[in-house]
């Protein structure tokens, strides 16, 4: 039986594509043999072509594991063309394939039928119920959301998230997994659409479409100032924090007055399907509200992607020189941050 972390050793990951092959290398990279499961060769060796070359970004960042190399990483992923032998032997599984409740729904029919009996199982998903994938398991209690935020390798956030059926135990396993490869994990305390992040981008993207829509301002003046107040702001501090430090007082004020005057609508922004409708879904098609196409949509990308890259090698010299001096002195408090102010 899985009753610690520590007895977690081998990890499946269902699904080949974004999300899929970028979770697959961030378990390879904390050390764990890893089983890639998809569909077909194809899918397999085109996830493998994503994998080396994301793990080439991390060797070329130095942020290998000490003693680690580029072949040992990608040594311990293994592909795999059917569930049956994908997910045999394992002790954790995580599914990453389209976000569809009936596909998803399908694929863990087939899926817990095939894993051990005590493995930890769980989805990927950026907001769909997990009580609801957990209807069609014959042992929903070790079922749980363990959602990953794109650049999975990336990003540190993983949102642990229960089903109404979830064993809590399995809820602070996978916590704990998710903090052992790197990630900063989030421990949601019910299920809810969406989750906590998701809910909190659409209600941003809800007023900036409005915005835009309203004639305030356009798309790459709301960006702007989205980078360089609020992202700046919150990458160090929290909206919750944030408004604590710049007076509640204040906020309330504000409130009263805006929120009247702010988009409470309840359905999919106008201006969002006027883009899906034209076909303009973004980046994976070069045209969305920005034009993604030639070496500019490139240059953006690659530039974003080693900005997080830093985030994640700060973050590790973080880490290290705090468990440092805690095992140097391990009753010396260590002193708290410095926070800029938040103001409105």
């Amino acid at each position: 039986m899985i009753e610690t972390v520590d007895d977690i050793k081998t990890i499946a990951n269902v699904g080949t594509g974004t999300m899929g092959h970028a979770i697959t290398l961030q378990f390879a990279l904390a050390g764990y043999p890893v089983h890639l499961v998809g569909r077909g060769e194809a899918s397999l060796e085109k996830a493998m072509k994503a994998i080396r070359s994301d793990a080439e970004d991390f060797a070329e960042a130095g942020l290998l594991k000490d003693g680690d190399t580029l072949d040992a990483v990608l040594a311990r992923i293994t592909g795999y063309a059917d569930y049956a032998s994908g997910v045999a032997d394992v002790d954790f599984v995580i599914e990453s394939v389209a976000e569809n409740l009936d596909i998803k729904k399908s694929v863990w029919v087939e899926v817990e039928h095939a894993a051990p009996k005590d493995a930890i199982l769980s989805t990927n998903t950026s907001g769909l119920s997990p009580t609801a994938l957990q209807s069609v398991m014959g042992h929903p209690e070790r079922f749980v959301v363990a959602h990953f935020w794109n650049p999975a390798q990336l990003m540190p956030l993983v949102e642990v998230v229960p089903g109404e059926k979830t064993d809590p135990k399995v809820v602070d396993i996978t916590f704990d997994l998710m903090a052992k490869i790197g990630k900063k994990p989030a421990k949601i305390k019910k299920e809810s659409l969406g989750f906590v992040g998701n809910r909190l981008q659409l209600a941003v993207l809800r007023e900036a479409f409005h915005i835009v829509q309203q004639g305030i301002a356009d798309a790459a003046t709301v960006d702007d100032v989205m980078k360089y107040s609020l992202g700046r702001r919150w990458n160090l501090v929290g909206p919750i924090a944030s408004i604590d430090l710049g007076g509640l007082d204040v906020f309330y004020n504000i409130s009263t007055y805006l929120f009247d005057d702010m988009d409470n609508g309840t359905g999919p922004s106008p201006l969002l399907a006027e883009k899906v409708k034209e076909g303009n879904f973004g980046a994976k098609i070069g045209q969305g509200f920005f034009s993604w196409q030639g070496e500019d949509g490139k240059r953006i990308i690659e530039t974003r992607n080693k900005a997080l890259l830093r985030a994640l090698k700060d973050d590790a010299a973080d880490s290290t020189s705090d468990y440092r001096n805690q095992s140097a002195n391990p009753r010396k408090q260590q002193k708290p941050r410095k926070t800029p102010i938040a103001i409105a």
